[in-house]
């Protein structure tokens, strides 16, 4: 089948992620949803939980670092940090509700994708999924490895650089969400992690796009609750629209 044939199913890396609201309400799909939605439910309450409630106590320690010649400062200071707060904990409970939802989320991504292609809805088993887990916890550490030295350079500018450093960052982790969530589909047919962020960087504007409007509904409360399993359903359509032919169709 060409896809290329077809109209695509959204405009816009932002436009597949609004998808994902809808696929994850379509019937034969909803039930693969449970799951990566309870791991997110849990993890997001608890660290927003935990977050404002220690912020205030933090800000106030820093402030009687500074001191009153200083204080001034804090009034700069309490924006950037939240902002921070707000960006790193999303991706890194992100990350953990990933690495703990990863079987189920390929399970996900796959039956959306057969869903989007007119293909029968295979029933996934229990086994299926547990036979998977260490293909795809080793997929989960291949992004850690690529993440986490990258993170350390965007960390550091973060705190140089005003303003570009904060824009340098928020760039970074929107590009680490699209290579999270669109990574399913590749796994799932077994196309390598470097070669998928090969296929990325052809169409970074997608990709940026995608990550950035996912990282900001990551830093909406409440709505974050939902956004691994809308993120997973909307990477995968834009999958089928802009990479199956050339991975799966052509082969």
């Amino acid at each position: 089948m060409n896809n290329n044939s077809k109209p695509h199913l959204a405009n816009g890396g932002a436009g597949y992620f609004i998808k994902g609201f809808e696929l994850i309400r379509t019937p034969g799909i909803r039930r693969f949803v449970f799951i990566p939605l309870s791991v997110n439910l849990v993890l997001f309450s608890y660290a927003f939980y935990y977050m404002f409630l220690q912020l205030e106590s933090y800000m106030l320690t820093l402030e009687d670092w500074l001191g009153e010649s200083f204080s001034w400062l804090s009034n700069f200071i309490w924006p950037l940090a939240v902002l921070f707060i707000l960006v790193v904990f999303s991706f890194i409970f992100s990350s953990v509700a990933n690495w703990l939802a990863a079987p189920f989320n390929g399970l996900l991504s796959e039956k959306v994708e057969a869903l989007l292609t007119d293909q029968p809805l295979h029933e996934g088993s229990a086994f299926d999924v547990v036979k998977d887990i260490p293909r795809t916890l080793s997929r989960e550490v291949s992004k850690l490895g690529y993440y986490l030295p990258r993170a350390a350079g965007f960390f550091l500018l973060y705190w140089i650089l005003p303003v570009v450093g904060q824009i340098l960052w928020f760039l970074f982790l929107a590009w680490m969400m699209a290579v999270q969530y669109k990574d399913y589909p590749f796994d799932n047919h077994k196309i390598s992690f470097t070669r998928m962020r090969q296929a990325l960087k052809q169409r970074q504007g997608l990709s940026y796009s995608f990550g950035i409007t996912t990282a900001v509904f990551s830093m909406i409360p409440l709505v974050n609750l939902v956004v691994m399993p809308v993120a997973i359903c909307g990477a995968t359509a834009l999958w089928v629209d802009h990479y199956r032919n050339e991975f799966v169709d052509r082969a």
